[in-house]
């Protein structure tokens, strides 16, 4: 029986190209990358891009597949896990997103475009906690994040890791699922700490 990801956005804003090319690797390390089982770490990932870059990956190569408001990267990222890129009306304004699909899952495409409509048409900009957590994985530099190894309690390896500042400790590694909230606020940029917290549906 085939199992839908949760779709879920992983940054906040307007995505740069460098920083698109950064949450293309955001899982490099992951353990189960390295074991080759990696599909559940992908797919139901998305974000908001430029319009020149969903053009220009577009150019790249022909796409697997194109749709009216959407195409597939020929090159699949982990078993049969793609980048979709979309072109959406929201609001009456033309918006531009990549994300993950599970292509052995036909209709993972268009589920993914519904969702990425439903969080975008609210009236008010907000964050769940868990998309303040993606948000500070998808933009903190690869040292300063890993996985918890052999040196951490069985029950917490290969979790995600972040450094954090604490003041008269200095500077500790901490499992991201455990910040608290004055850290996830620390490691925020400015214009999104003081964000409404939206409740996860």
């Amino acid at each position: 029986m085939h199992t839908s990801p949760i779709i879920r956005k992983i940054f906040e804003g307007l995505a740069t190209r460098p920083e698109m090319y950064r949450m293309f690797h955001r899982h490099r390390g992951d353990p189960a990358m390295a074991e080759g089982d990696a599909p559940h770490l992908f797919a139901g990932e998305w974000f908001e891009i430029a319009e020149c870059d969903h053009d220009y990956m577009l150019e790249i190569l022909p796409p697997l597949w194109m749709r009216a408001d959407m195409f597939a990267m020929r090159e699949f990222m982990t078993g049969r896990v793609t980048s979709i890129f979309f072109a959406l009306t929201i609001d009456g304004r033309r918006r531009w997103f990549h994300g993950y699909c599970d292509l052995s899952d036909r209709g993972s495409p268009e589920r993914m475009k519904a969702a990425i409509i439903e969080r975008e048409s609210r009236p008010v900009r907000a964050m769940t906690r868990d998309e303040r957590l993606e948000h500070i994985w998808s933009s903190t530099h690869e040292d300063y994040r890993g996985y918890a190894s052999e040196r951490w309690p069985t029950t917490m390896r290969g979790r995600r890791t972040v450094l954090v500042y604490t003041g008269q400790r200095g500077t500790i590694l901490k499992l991201l699922d455990d910040l608290t909230e004055a850290e996830i606020a620390a490691k925020l940029p400015v214009q999104l700490r003081h964000l409404p917290e939206r409740v996860a549906a």
